[in-house]
């Protein structure tokens, strides 16, 4: 795998010499992707006509201004027909260019099932994607490239009985083909082997493969960028204060520093190895030893896309006329200091770790939010944030008129934390993956 440019489609290659049409996008994922309704924000802004594909009604991403038409697009489960069907229904109706996948699953299926999709796809080939996707083999390519990674084994019953120490079970990729789980199975952290058996096995049930991996209590960070022509093009670099949930999870907040020259130039020996091309957001723990160890490639949008959009403007765009042959404008690095926050998530946070009390975390947060680029929220694009309201709140009714309410579940959620781990703020142990 050495390729690092998408094949060029003859029938979509632009002219350089004539005005393009207007370029159509379709993003396939749940109703409920930030990264995905971040992606759409940012190519409606370039002049992209926008259409959007969820499964069960368009929910928060079919909410937003940029998203011109919604469409019905099933999860890609069994054989992948109704998934398959639904997208080649989408393109029909929107005369669509490209698809792109949001999420780990929707970006696997795209690419595996990319011969029976009428556009280009956004993503290269499976083997490609598999191995991106491919814990162990992420580790075993991280080394080879001069990059740290935890120790990560396949989970078989010798690797487990031999296993000495806290350990986090994951599964080794999150979608294959005729794949009928619902749901992705998130890593958890167990404080030694026999209390990870149980996991292992549900698993291993799921018709998933389990991996036992090394836990890395450090602070999360990301390097971001296009990947083409054996570089990173728009690089971003950020640095995580906030996790939800605690004390493992993903950004709630987050800003951009400066890039980490030796970090990029590693990465990019890991993405020619690997043969990836367009975007690419590669997740790092860095502990008290100060070496960052890779624990993800996110090659799809991700949850703080949004940031990187603010930071380095024109990274979904270039990757969208990259995969389709036209010139891909000059990307040079983000703004360093631009701040980022997922506000829901950093309340939530807010109301398990109380860092100096309760109100004092809430107003802490709120200071933060303010100045900064947010997940969801976009006065000029109220809708979004305006569904997830009352989504929520029509959640908590049905949860008090059916039994324990949202409210209860929530006071249970805040007595299960200890309190050593409650002040966690962006020290993780497991890998976010989003």
């Amino acid at each position: 795998m050495t390729a690092d440019r998408p094949p060029l489609d003859h029938r979509r290659r632009e002219s350089e010499s004539a005005a393009p049409a207007q370029r159509r996008a379709l993003i396939v994922g749940t109703g409920r992707d930030r990264g995905a309704l971040a992606a759409a924000r940012a190519l409606e802004r370039a002049g992209w006509h926008v259409g959007v594909g969820t499964p069960d009604g368009p929910g928060m991403l079919g909410a937003t201004r940029a998203a011109a038409v919604r469409h019905e697009v099933p999860r890609p489960r069994g054989d992948g027909a109704g998934f398959i069907d639904g997208v080649r229904r989408a393109v029909a109706e929107g005369a669509y260019d490209l698809v792109f996948g949001a999420g780990d699953d929707w970006m696997a299926a795209v690419s595996a099932y990319r011969q029976h999709i009428p556009a280009a796809v956004a993503h290269p080939g499976p083997d490609v994607v598999a191995a991106a996707l491919d814990k162990v083999g992420l580790a075993d390519r991280a080394a080879r490239a001069g990059l740290s990674a935890p120790r990560t084994l396949t989970a078989t019953d010798e690797a487990l009985a031999a296993w000495d120490g806290p350990v986090v079970v994951k599964c080794r990729a999150h979608w294959a083909p005729g794949q009928t789980r619902p749901h992705r199975i998130e890593a958890k952290l167990f404080r030694d082997a026999p209390a990870a058996a149980g996991q292992v096995r549900r698993i291993r049930e799921a018709g998933a493969e389990p991996v036992l991996q090394a836990p890395v209590r450090g602070t999360l960070g990301a390097l971001i960028g296009v990947h083409h022509d054996g570089r990173l093009h728009g690089r971003v670099q950020q640095v995580t204060s906030r996790l939800w949930p605690t004390p493992n999870g993903v950004s709630a907040r987050a800003r951009t520093v400066p890039v980490d020259e030796e970090l990029a130039a590693r990465a990019e020996v890991l993405l020619r190895e690997l043969g990836w091309w367009g975007l690419v957001e590669l997740q790092f723990l860095t502990g008290d030893d100060g070496v960052p160890q890779l624990i993800d490639l996110n090659g799809r949008f991700f949850g703080s896309m949004a940031l990187a959009e603010a930071a380095r403007p024109g990274l979904a765009d270039a990757w969208g006329r990259l995969v389709l042959g036209g010139p891909v404008p000059d990307l040079p690095d983000a703004r360093t200091g631009v701040r980022y926050a997922w506000l829901a998530g950093d309340l939530r946070r807010a109301s398990v770790e109380r860092r100096g009390g309760l109100a004092a975390d809430v107003a802490d947060t709120l200071r933060w939010g303010r100045g900064a680029q947010h997940s969801v929220w976009d006065l000029r694009d109220p809708g979004p944030t305006w569904h997830l309201a009352t989504w929520r709140l029509g959640s908590g009714i049905r949860s008090r008129s059916g039994g324990r309410s949202a409210r209860q579940r929530r006071r249970r959620t805040v007595r299960s934390v200890s309190p050593t781990r409650r002040r966690s703020g962006a020290r993780s142990t497991t890998s976010p993956s989003r």
